[in-house]
């Protein structure tokens, strides 16, 4: 089904403004600075997932002030009604990931299969350690795996259909300056 602009702006118009550009930036800063004291001497390499990711990790990536090598993913999650759940890998790291400190970076950990599977393919390929970030954490108690955390959390989000800051709407409003909630979802 496609959506038309008027859709589009109907939603931006009516949804709950959950956190504002202001307070998610404080949050960014804050997870900047622990990453930072975490991995400021360890040469790592961030992989920034596409597309969500994109506005968190440049936002986050401007904050770090060490060396760092930066890199992107996209994947897509494909036959979620099968077993095995498998990644579509669209774009594969160009540098290798072997002996490499890894941090995933990441819009939002909602139910977390995607991400999950994202670090075990890390780790498949030898890295050092594997780390993630996210800018939300979705409130729910429908988790891949309820003991998965991101490492590093900006913000916590209930469990609504959210976008802005790189998260979408059908494919809509990830320049959004904040992170709203659609009205009814």
């Amino acid at each position: 089904m496609s959506v038309t602009v008027e859709e589009v702006d109907k939603i931006w118009r009516e949804a709950d403004c959950i956190w504002t550009e202001h307070q998610i930036e404080r949050a960014i800063e804050t997870v900047s600075q622990q990453i930072e004291a975490d991995l400021a001497h360890k040469n790592p390499l961030v992989l920034v997932v596409m597309k969500g990711g994109l506005m968190f990790g440049a936002r986050l990536l401007m904050r770090l002030r060490f060396a760092l090598e930066m890199d992107y993913i996209h994947v897509t999650r494909y036959g979620m009604e099968t077993s095995g759940n498998e990644l579509l890998w669209k774009v594969l790291p160009q540098h290798p990931l072997e002996g490499r400190h890894v941090l995933v970076v990441d819009d939002i950990l909602d139910e977390g299969q995607t991400l999950y599977k994202i670090m075990e393919s890390c780790r498949s390929q030898k890295a050092a350690t594997v780390q993630c970030a996210v800018l939300v954490d979705k409130k729910h108690d429908r988790k891949y795996d309820p003991d998965f955390k991101a490492h590093y959390t900006c913000l916590d989000v209930p469990d609504r259909f959210v976008f802005g800051y790189g998260m979408d709407y059908k494919g809509y409003l990830r320049n959004a300056d904040g992170i709203y909630a659609v009205k009814g979802l």
